[in-house]
């Protein structure tokens, strides 16, 4: 039913991850596989649901439907066999600014965030930007790949006020453990910390490996915020929606009240069609879309193997692979240079995802496989000189 071999041409749509090359990368003839999204078209029912929605003339203010909710919790029930309270969910413009608003509300100026890494580069934003102090905790190379480094997390929460996780987990593509989850618990309800859980990639997961919502696993006690969207999933992230289930009612009402001093709503009618009609109806593409991905991903992971210099291992979840290349003995500026001059890649330099990031790149697989084919023989003749 869905072919992800079909070439779509984007360039000319305004999109970032094409229409940015030569801004971002200085050159326009790159193969970009940097920003997050993904190059296949979206699930037959969101562009059905989105070309009934805009039959209609008019774009007014909006609200979710009852039925909208239905397919959330619907979705979270049947694919993770969580049961969300409606009590404990908020709709918020996106994952990003709910980790704002959430460091804005919980914390107080001069609070400790604390922040395993590499990672996602807006954990560090958000807690910059609001005048928090940021601790870091370098992860750790372990039988599983990257682990928590629970000694220094354990070190440095007795005087942090929150810690960040990112379940799975960008860059690195770890699905961590239930008894990983279950220990951060541990660590957390012995500091008092507040714990929020960036779940946005938790549908990209591969065969062999389970997605565990911290929620699930959570005592009452613990203070627990859960970002969830349908953005990466489904290939929507320019639709702005994604949703916040929290542990206790007291942090809903501080987040609602972050979100009104933002004077941001949510509620555009053609997200909130696009998301239900996801939710609802889009098992059957992401099936096919996970198929696909993790066949690219193991291609990848064939071909690197062979590329003298640069290390990887398969990912459990995402469309991203954590590329180690420390063995080519280049700074960072160098090795990003060699990227773009030599190779002609687009790729988001490990720098940007903080301690453990230096002498590593992101590729985003999350395209066609002829794509990737091209990219990667460019990138053997660049070594070759």
């Amino acid at each position: 039913m869905y072919n992800f071999d079909i070439p779509i041409e984007r360039t000319g749509t305004h999109t970032e991850k094409y229409d940015s090359l030569s801004k971002r990368f200085g050159h326009e003839d790159i193969i970009p596989l940097w920003v997050a999204d993904m190059d296949f078209a979206v699930a037959t029912p969101i562009l059905n649901a989105l070309e009934q929605r805009s039959a209609h003339p008019i774009f007014g203010y909006s609200f979710p439907s009852e039925q909208f909710y239905e397919a959330l919790f619907g979705w979270y029930q049947r694919r993770h066999q969580w049961r969300i309270d409606p009590a404990d969910v908020l709709l918020t413009p996106g994952v990003v600014p709910t980790l704002s608003a959430t460091v804005e509300a919980l914390t107080a100026p001069g609070d400790t965030v604390l922040v395993p890494t590499p990672v996602y580069p807006p954990f560090f934003s958000v807690v910059k930007n609001h005048g928090r102090h940021l601790v870091e905790s370098p992860m750790l190379k372990g039988a599983q790949g990257y682990e928590l480094d629970f000694d220094h997390l354990e070190q440095a929460a007795a005087s942090a006020r929150l810690l960040m996780l990112c379940n799975p987990h960008n860059p690195v593509g770890r699905v961590w453990r239930k008894e990983e989850l279950q220990r951060l618990v541990t660590l957390a309800l012995r500091h008092d910390l507040v714990v929020v859980s960036d779940d946005i990639h938790c549908d990209l997961v591969f065969t062999g490996h389970t997605y565990v919502p911290l929620a699930t696993l959570a005592p009452p006690e613990l203070r627990l915020i859960t970002a969830i969207s349908a953005s990466k999933t489904f290939n929507i992230p320019g639709l702005n929606l994604s949703a916040v289930v929290t542990s206790h009612a007291a942090d809903k009402k501080a987040l609602q009240r972050a979100f009104r001093r933002s004077a941001v709503s949510p509620y555009n009618p053609l997200t909130l069609a696009a998301v239900e009609a996801a939710y609802r109806d889009g098992d059957t593409w992401l099936e096919a879309l996970l198929k696909y991905l993790e066949g690219n991903s193991q291609w990848l992971v064939e071909a690197f193997s062979s590329i003298e210099g640069i290390h990887c291992s398969a990912p459990e979840a995402t469309c991203l692979l954590w590329l180690d290349g420390r063995e080519l003995g280049l700074t960072d500026d160098q090795l990003h240079q060699f990227f773009v001059q030599q190779a002609k890649l687009g790729l988001n330099e490990g720098t940007t995802f903080g301690p453990g990031g230096s002498g590593h790149m992101r590729l985003n697989f999350g395209t066609r496989r002829a794509l990737l084919e091209q990219a990667v023989m460019q990138l053997q003749e660049a070594l070759r000189g």
